[in-house]
Protein backbone atom coordinates (compact mmCIF):
# COMPACT_ATOMS: atom_id res chain seq x y z
CA UNK A 1 0.00 0.00 0.00
CA UNK A 2 1.44 3.28 -0.77
CA UNK A 3 2.67 6.84 0.60
CA UNK A 4 3.50 5.64 4.16
CA UNK A 5 3.08 8.67 6.75
CA UNK A 6 6.18 10.09 6.69
CA UNK A 7 6.49 11.56 10.53
CA UNK A 8 8.74 8.84 12.05
CA UNK A 9 7.55 5.75 10.05
CA UNK A 10 10.08 2.79 9.50
CA UNK A 11 11.02 3.57 5.85
CA UNK A 12 12.42 6.67 7.22
CA UNK A 13 14.90 4.33 8.49
CA UNK A 14 16.33 3.37 5.65
CA UNK A 15 17.42 6.58 4.84
CA UNK A 16 15.76 7.15 1.04
CA UNK A 17 15.65 10.30 0.11
CA UNK A 18 13.72 11.20 -3.33
CA UNK A 19 13.79 14.50 -5.36
CA UNK A 20 12.21 15.49 -8.40
CA UNK A 21 13.52 14.31 -12.05
CA UNK A 22 11.93 15.85 -14.63
CA UNK A 23 8.41 13.79 -14.84
CA UNK A 24 9.33 11.62 -12.68
CA UNK A 25 10.95 10.90 -8.86
CA UNK A 26 14.66 9.83 -8.04
CA UNK A 27 15.41 7.63 -5.29
CA UNK A 28 18.71 7.48 -3.44
CA UNK A 29 20.06 5.12 -0.46
CA UNK A 30 22.99 4.24 1.13
CA UNK A 31 23.24 0.14 1.79
CA UNK A 32 24.45 -0.57 5.52
CA UNK A 33 24.97 -4.16 6.44
CA UNK A 34 21.67 -3.55 8.80
CA UNK A 35 19.85 -4.29 4.95
CA UNK A 36 21.63 -6.90 4.37
CA UNK A 37 20.22 -10.86 3.98
CA UNK A 38 21.19 -13.12 7.06
CA UNK A 39 24.10 -15.27 5.90
CA UNK A 40 24.32 -13.31 2.93
CA UNK A 41 26.28 -10.24 1.78
CA UNK A 42 23.43 -8.62 -0.18
CA UNK A 43 20.81 -6.23 0.00
CA UNK A 44 17.09 -7.41 1.14
CA UNK A 45 14.84 -7.91 -2.25
CA UNK A 46 12.22 -6.78 -0.01
CA UNK A 47 13.72 -3.14 0.73
CA UNK A 48 14.43 -2.91 -2.71
CA UNK A 49 10.58 -3.74 -3.03
CA UNK A 50 9.82 -1.29 0.03
CA UNK A 51 11.85 1.49 -1.83
CA UNK A 52 9.83 1.04 -5.18
CA UNK A 53 6.24 0.92 -3.54
CA UNK A 54 7.28 3.95 -2.02
CA UNK A 55 8.80 5.87 -4.90
CA UNK A 56 5.73 4.75 -7.44
CA UNK A 57 3.09 5.61 -4.45
CA UNK A 58 4.61 8.83 -4.91
CA UNK A 59 4.26 9.52 -8.26
CA UNK A 60 0.96 7.86 -8.02
CA UNK A 61 -0.11 10.30 -5.16
CA UNK A 62 0.44 13.15 -7.35
CA UNK A 63 -2.31 11.96 -9.80
CA UNK A 64 -4.63 11.34 -7.28
CA UNK A 65 -4.62 13.66 -4.65
CA UNK A 66 -6.16 14.20 -2.04
CA UNK A 67 -7.72 10.98 -2.20
CA UNK A 68 -5.31 7.71 -1.11
CA UNK A 69 -3.32 5.08 -3.85
CA UNK A 70 -3.50 1.89 -2.96
CA UNK A 71 -1.18 -1.04 -4.28
CA UNK A 72 -2.56 -3.25 -6.66
CA UNK A 73 0.46 -5.24 -7.38
CA UNK A 74 4.39 -4.83 -7.37
CA UNK A 75 6.99 -6.77 -8.37
CA UNK A 76 10.58 -6.45 -8.56
CA UNK A 77 13.27 -8.28 -10.93
CA UNK A 78 17.05 -8.63 -10.07
CA UNK A 79 19.81 -9.04 -12.79
CA UNK A 80 22.35 -10.76 -9.84
CA UNK A 81 22.46 -10.61 -5.83
CA UNK A 82 22.14 -6.97 -5.34
CA UNK A 83 25.08 -5.53 -3.60
CA UNK A 84 25.57 -4.95 -0.11
CA UNK A 85 27.32 -1.83 0.26
CA UNK A 86 27.83 1.34 -1.26
CA UNK A 87 24.67 3.56 -3.04
CA UNK A 88 21.46 2.29 -4.30
CA UNK A 89 20.15 5.24 -6.90
CA UNK A 90 16.79 4.81 -8.03
CA UNK A 91 14.52 6.25 -10.96
CA UNK A 92 10.76 6.06 -11.11
CA UNK A 93 8.54 7.24 -14.27
CA UNK A 94 4.76 6.86 -14.89
CA UNK A 95 3.52 4.46 -17.18
CA UNK A 96 -0.12 4.86 -17.03
CA UNK A 97 -2.54 7.44 -15.56
CA UNK A 98 -5.67 6.11 -16.16
CA UNK A 99 -9.00 6.92 -14.53
CA UNK A 100 -9.03 3.46 -12.71
CA UNK A 101 -5.33 2.58 -12.56
CA UNK A 102 -2.10 4.13 -12.32
CA UNK A 103 1.55 2.12 -13.00
CA UNK A 104 4.80 3.16 -12.63
CA UNK A 105 8.55 1.49 -13.39
CA UNK A 106 11.39 1.85 -10.99
CA UNK A 107 14.64 1.44 -12.01
CA UNK A 108 17.60 0.71 -9.46
CA UNK A 109 21.49 0.87 -10.12
CA UNK A 110 24.35 1.23 -8.19
CA UNK A 111 25.97 4.68 -7.61
CA UNK A 112 28.69 3.95 -10.14
CA UNK A 113 25.58 2.93 -12.80
CA UNK A 114 25.31 -0.54 -12.55
CA UNK A 115 21.38 -1.84 -13.11
CA UNK A 116 20.79 -3.85 -10.18
CA UNK A 117 16.72 -4.29 -10.35
CA UNK A 118 13.49 -3.29 -12.47
CA UNK A 119 10.45 -2.54 -10.82
CA UNK A 120 6.86 -2.56 -11.85
CA UNK A 121 3.50 -0.95 -9.21
CA UNK A 122 0.01 -0.88 -10.04
CA UNK A 123 -2.50 1.11 -7.72
CA UNK A 124 -6.38 2.39 -7.73
CA UNK A 125 -7.81 5.06 -5.79
CA UNK A 126 -8.93 3.78 -2.33
CA UNK A 127 -12.18 2.48 -2.86
CA UNK A 128 -12.78 4.84 1.19
CA UNK A 129 -13.95 8.34 -0.53
CA UNK A 130 -13.16 9.60 3.11
CA UNK A 131 -9.36 8.74 3.42
CA UNK A 132 -6.89 11.11 2.52
CA UNK A 133 -3.76 12.03 2.06
CA UNK A 134 -1.42 13.84 4.44
CA UNK A 135 -0.96 17.38 3.51
CA UNK A 136 2.64 16.84 3.02
CA UNK A 137 4.80 13.80 1.32
CA UNK A 138 8.19 12.64 1.93
CA UNK A 139 9.87 14.52 -1.56
CA UNK A 140 12.43 16.80 -0.78
CA UNK A 141 12.28 15.85 2.86
CA UNK A 142 14.99 14.58 5.24
CA UNK A 143 16.88 11.32 4.11
CA UNK A 144 16.37 9.72 7.31
CA UNK A 145 14.43 10.70 9.99
CA UNK A 146 16.58 7.83 12.64
CA UNK A 147 19.28 5.20 11.54
CA UNK A 148 18.53 1.92 10.94
CA UNK A 149 20.36 0.47 14.50
CA UNK A 150 19.15 -3.50 14.15
CA UNK A 151 18.76 -5.69 11.24
CA UNK A 152 15.85 -4.36 8.94
CA UNK A 153 13.43 -7.59 9.99
CA UNK A 154 13.92 -7.44 13.70
CA UNK A 155 13.37 -3.93 13.54
CA UNK A 156 10.26 -4.41 11.81
CA UNK A 157 9.36 -7.29 14.22
CA UNK A 158 8.80 -9.82 11.83
CA UNK A 159 9.71 -13.43 12.76
CA UNK A 160 10.40 -16.93 11.53
CA UNK A 161 7.98 -18.96 13.10
CA UNK A 162 8.91 -22.33 11.38
CA UNK A 163 10.14 -23.28 7.94
CA UNK A 164 7.99 -21.71 5.68
CA UNK A 165 6.71 -19.26 7.83
CA UNK A 166 6.85 -15.89 9.05
CA UNK A 167 4.86 -13.38 10.97
CA UNK A 168 4.93 -9.57 10.95
CA UNK A 169 2.74 -7.23 13.57
CA UNK A 170 0.77 -4.74 12.63
CA UNK A 171 2.45 -1.80 14.18
CA UNK A 172 1.86 2.54 14.29
CA UNK A 173 4.94 3.24 12.54
CA UNK A 174 4.35 0.85 9.63
CA UNK A 175 1.04 1.76 8.56
CA UNK A 176 0.38 3.61 5.53
CA UNK A 177 -2.77 6.80 4.72
CA UNK A 178 -5.08 4.04 4.53
CA UNK A 179 -4.23 2.80 8.12
CA UNK A 180 -3.13 -0.46 6.85
CA UNK A 181 -0.07 -2.25 7.16
CA UNK A 182 2.17 -0.72 4.20
CA UNK A 183 2.56 -2.87 1.21
CA UNK A 184 6.46 -3.08 1.40
CA UNK A 185 6.47 -4.21 5.16
CA UNK A 186 4.56 -7.27 3.63
CA UNK A 187 7.02 -7.80 1.09
CA UNK A 188 9.50 -8.69 4.12
CA UNK A 189 7.47 -11.36 5.80
CA UNK A 190 6.93 -13.38 2.18
CA UNK A 191 11.11 -13.02 1.84
CA UNK A 192 11.87 -14.20 5.42
CA UNK A 193 9.04 -17.04 5.05
CA UNK A 194 11.16 -18.14 1.49
CA UNK A 195 14.26 -17.38 3.08
CA UNK A 196 13.94 -19.56 5.67
CA UNK A 197 13.20 -22.43 3.69
CA UNK A 198 16.35 -21.49 2.00
CA UNK A 199 19.10 -20.01 3.82
CA UNK A 200 21.84 -18.37 2.71
CA UNK A 201 20.18 -17.40 -0.76
CA UNK A 202 18.33 -14.36 -1.75
CA UNK A 203 15.19 -13.46 -3.75
CA UNK A 204 15.68 -12.76 -7.54
CA UNK A 205 12.47 -12.34 -8.48
CA UNK A 206 9.02 -10.99 -6.56
CA UNK A 207 5.56 -10.96 -7.60
CA UNK A 208 2.49 -9.55 -5.14
CA UNK A 209 -1.25 -9.02 -5.68
CA UNK A 210 -2.80 -7.07 -3.21
CA UNK A 211 -6.23 -8.59 -2.41
CA UNK A 212 -7.26 -6.86 0.16
CA UNK A 213 -5.69 -4.50 2.98
CA UNK A 214 -4.17 -5.78 5.67
CA UNK A 215 -6.37 -3.98 8.85
CA UNK A 216 -5.85 -5.91 11.91
CA UNK A 217 -2.41 -8.19 11.61
CA UNK A 218 -0.68 -9.59 12.32
CA UNK A 219 0.37 -10.48 8.73
CA UNK A 220 1.20 -14.90 8.10
CA UNK A 221 3.52 -15.44 5.25
CA UNK A 222 3.67 -19.39 4.53
CA UNK A 223 5.86 -20.10 1.71
CA UNK A 224 6.02 -23.66 -0.76
CA UNK A 225 9.33 -23.60 -2.37
CA UNK A 226 9.80 -26.34 -5.77
CA UNK A 227 12.79 -26.35 -7.70
CA UNK A 228 13.22 -22.70 -6.69
CA UNK A 229 9.78 -21.34 -7.55
CA UNK A 230 8.30 -20.25 -4.60
CA UNK A 231 4.57 -19.63 -3.51
CA UNK A 232 3.59 -17.54 -0.99
CA UNK A 233 0.11 -16.80 1.02
CA UNK A 234 -0.29 -14.09 3.38
CA UNK A 235 -2.98 -14.33 5.50
CA UNK A 236 -4.58 -11.35 8.34
CA UNK A 237 -4.59 -13.55 11.03
CA UNK A 238 -6.67 -10.93 12.99
CA UNK A 239 -9.11 -10.75 10.62
CA UNK A 240 -10.79 -14.23 10.07
CA UNK A 241 -7.35 -15.38 8.72
CA UNK A 242 -8.02 -13.65 4.89
CA UNK A 243 -5.87 -14.16 1.78
CA UNK A 244 -4.53 -10.23 1.60
CA UNK A 245 -1.43 -11.06 -0.60
CA UNK A 246 -0.35 -13.63 -3.02
CA UNK A 247 3.51 -13.89 -3.67
CA UNK A 248 4.94 -15.62 -6.29
CA UNK A 249 9.28 -15.73 -6.17
CA UNK A 250 11.78 -17.64 -7.42
CA UNK A 251 15.53 -17.16 -5.85
CA UNK A 252 19.69 -16.86 -6.87
CA UNK A 253 21.21 -20.74 -6.76
CA UNK A 254 23.47 -20.67 -3.41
Amino acid sequence: MSAPRPDQHILGELGLSVTPAGPGLAGSMTIIPEMCVPDAPHLRTSILAASADHIAGLLAASVTAPMVPVTLELDVHLYAPAPGSGSLQSVSNTLKAGRSVFMARVEFSTGDGVPVAISTASFMTAPDTSLRLPSTLSIDGPARTRSLRVPWAQRAGCERREPGVAVLPRSDDGLNSSNTVFGGLIALAVEESLLSLSPGTTVSSLSLRYLRPLRVGPAVATARVRSGLGQVDVRDAGNENRLTVLGTARLFDR
